[in-house]
């Protein structure tokens, strides 16, 4: 076990300090009175939580692929099962992508959720432990007791405190992503049973037939797709996100979506690499898929947050995209779209949870022309809209072009079809900013005298935003220290790949289909379900 680890060298123990603050926190949260005391309260352990993280940064080894910060500890040896935890270049950068948007995520809760603080904060203390805990978990088991256990507070936040239909939409959500979750726990169940253990390392370096890779590949990728979430199984995204209130939503874009994209890369491409080669032209093909259908269905939106929730998917396309290129370039693209998407979409869910504060809608009509009285909110507006679109000199410019030459570098034609996809993009988010800018041809909200009473961004809000628009311009400009924090792991990744991707001649040579046509069978009767 120890040659996959380097053991925590700090004084204490930082990963296991992560999830123990927020719980610590929500626990004490119980017992404080007063809404404003609970707010700082919150606003307190999540800033703590991220100071707590940022030696990840500061003493990570970018030369080795070896997990770093391991903390070990025996737990029920019987069953070869111990408390790992421990990240690498890849998960890293998730972990501190999640403790720096949680005080966001309160903040932009501050005046929104009006009924039950208490428990809201609480909720999402909890929250984000679990969220935290999926990143550094080095054990299956572990790994799924977090991912379960974020679906619970996620449901809460959506049935609690969402909007007029958020019944229909919480059980949506909880009940596409609990199915997912029982693939992958008998994907789980049948590694252990086939090699003895549960320790993530260990199971990337064992050796599988092809058969049962295809079927670990099928159970994992469909608990992965899902989350992503990946055309066909993205119904349930927009309907999460349009009830979901502002921090509900930010969480959603930022962080959870992106466990779908981590679980590919620790899972299904180290463990099962001949299947993953195998089913290449299947996940490629659903990329496109998704990147074509998010942004028509993003283009024809007159809601702003469906909008942006149906950009989502197509984002996420290009993240899965990258993953299945299979080589350095997509693969790096793709770690890198993660990042900036829960960068630049968390930052436009604040704005629509900012003026929806303001004007009680989120409809673009009602919405127009704010360019006169709102200039500092359509100033961030305007940058975190372009930075979707991924202009040159934004973050999100820097991932796509990555992904897209990966793409053209290993297969032309796929980077080709996926152009498209960025030409809607801009499309759909020119479209959004010059109707709630300048256009006023359909507007009636901010007619007249009453215009003025519309506030533009307050300090808080301000802070929240102009944090946010820091990493726009930093990774955009100078992308170069997070491509060299994750490069040894991702080239280790590919090697593992590719050290296993040897398919067996019977099914390469098309003489034996029966497999991949059960599968196929599978995936449509569940899809048809």
């Amino acid at each position: 076990m120890e040659k996959y680890l380097i053991l925590n060298t700090l004084n204490y123990p930082i990963l296991s300090m992560l999830l123990i603050v927020p719980v610590v926190g929500a626990i004490i949260a119980m017992f404080l009175r007063g809404d404003t005391l609970q707010k700082y309260w919150s606003l307190a352990v999540t800033l703590i939580t991220a100071l707590i993280s940022v030696p990840l940064w500061t003493c990570f080894d970018k030369s080795t692929a070896k997990y770093q910060f391991v903390e070990l500890r025996r737990w029920f040896p019987d069953l070869n099962l111990d408390y790992v935890v421990g990240v690498d270049g890849i998960s890293m950068l998730l972990v501190l992508l999640t403790t720096f948007v949680m005080p966001l995520c309160v903040l932009c809760s501050w005046n929104y959720i009006k009924i039950r603080i208490k428990e809201f904060m609480v909720v999402m203390l909890l929250m984000e432990a679990a969220m935290i805990g999926v990143f550094i978990s080095m054990n299956t088991v572990l790994f799924y007791i977090f991912w379960e256990g974020m679906l619970v507070p996620m449901y809460l936040i959506i049935a609690i405190w969402g909007g007029d239909r958020k019944d229909y939409a919480s059980i949506k959500f909880f009940l596409y992503t609990f199915a997912g979750s029982i693939f992958l726990l008998v994907s789980i169940i049948a590694l252990y049973i086939n090699t003895g253990t549960f320790f993530i390392p260990e199971l990337m370096a064992h050796t599988y037939s092809f058969s049962f890779q295809m079927w670990v590949f099928i159970a994992c990728a469909l608990g992965f797709a899902i989350k992503m979430p990946m055309f066909p199984f993205h119904t349930w995204l927009p309907a999460a996100h349009v009830q979901a209130p502002t921090a509900g939503s930010v969480i959603l874009a930022s962080i959870l979506l992106k466990m779908g994209g981590y679980g590919f890369l620790r899972f299904c491409l180290p463990i099962t690499p001949a299947a993953t080669y195998y089913c290449v032209p299947i996940l490629l093909v659903m990329s496109l898929i998704s990147i074509i259908v998010g942004g028509y269905l993003a283009l024809g939106q007159t809601d702003i947050k469906k909008l942006i929730a149906y950009s989502s998917v197509g984002h996420m396309g290009f993240v899965t995209l990258g993953i299945f290129l299979l080589n350095t370039g997509g693969i790096k693209g793709a770690m890198l779209q993660m990042i900036n998407h829960g960068v630049t979409t968390g930052a436009l869910f604040i704005l629509i949870g900012l003026i929806y504060e303001r004007t009680h809608s989120r409809e673009i009509s009602d919405n127009s022309k704010l360019g006169m009285i709102m200039p500092i909110y359509v100033t961030f507006l305007g940058i975190f809209s372009l930075s979707s679109l991924a202009f040159p000199g934004t973050n999100s410019f820097v991932g796509e072009f990555l992904v897209l030459f990966g793409a053209f570098e290993k297969y032309p034609l796929v980077g080709a079809l996926a152009i498209p996809g960025a030409i809607l993009a801009a499309a759909y988010m020119l479209r959004l900013l010059q109707k709630m800018v300048w256009d006023d041809s359909d507007g009636h909200a901010h007619h007249g005298d009453d215009s003025r009473s519309i506030a533009d961004c307050n300090a808080r809000e301000f802070v929240q935003l102009a944090f946010l628009t820091v990493f726009v311009f930093w990774i955009g400009l100078h992308p170069t220290p997070l491509l060299d924090v994750m490069d040894t792991s991702v080239a280790h990744l590919i090697s593992q790949v590719e050290a296993g991707s040897v398919i067996p001649e019977v099914v390469r040579t098309g003489e034996h289909h029966a497999l991949l046509h059960d599968a196929g069978v599978w995936i449509k009767s569940i899809v048809s379900f």
